[in-house]
């Protein structure tokens, strides 16, 4: 099957390579696991139509560590986050960015890869949407990134922080904030819908 290809856009995969460790890791895998599992969908649609797929996540404080070192410590039997980082393994192709705070902007090449990408367009998704999603939204806006956010993926401890988190940058940035339609065989249409509401207002 020939698929539409979609260019100018970046699917931003956010924390979810991660070891849970910290006391409200239980919950926030009860909440992440059914999103991952979207995420997996939306990454193979955004590849089929040759959207690349970024990685960015914390550094756990490992500033010596690369993205493999990364990944083999959060996918480690012991890590609470295990089931996650195995779910969405990235693949050599990938990209991964390596963040030292909430932003996945702060003090990283994000900025850079995306522009040697020409891109404009982000898809935004991860963990947690009340925290490093939102604040990553936030810098992303004030650069003039065109921004969706499924809300079907992404998840914070609870869905009342994640509704409360998705309602903000609606009404505040007036990101688009609408569910990714897993049985939707063409991805990009949705995508020609969503940015075209999601135009940055120095865009119109």
């Amino acid at each position: 099957m020939n698929h539409e290809t979609f260019p100018g856009t970046a699917l931003i995969i956010i924390d979810i390579i991660n070891t849970l460790a910290f006391p409200e890791g239980g919950s926030l895998l009860d909440q992440a696991l059914p999103i991952a599992k979207n995420i997996v969908d939306l990454k193979r649609q955004s590849r089929q139509i040759g959207i690349p797929v970024v990685y960015v996540n914390d550094n756990f404080g490992k500033w010596h560590s690369d993205w493999k070192s990364v990944y083999g410590l959060c996918s480690a039997d012991e890590s609470l986050g295990a089931p996650l980082a195995k779910l969405l393994e990235p693949f050599e192709e990938d990209y991964f960015v390596l963040k030292p705070r909430h932003s996945g902007f702060y003090n990283t090449c994000l900025d850079v890869l995306l522009g040697e990408l020409q891109v404009h367009n982000l898809i935004l998704t991860g963990i947690a949407g009340n925290i490093c999603v939102l604040f990553t939204a936030h810098e992303a806006h004030m650069r003039k990134y065109n921004l969706w956010i499924p809300s079907n993926c992404t998840a914070s401890n609870t869905p009342q922080e994640n509704e409360g988190a998705m309602l903000h940058l609606n009404q505040t940035l007036q990101i688009a904030i609408d569910d990714f339609n897993q049985n939707d065989k063409e991805l990009s249409s949705t995508l020609r819908r969503v940015f075209k509401e999601a135009q940055h207002p120095s865009q119109l």
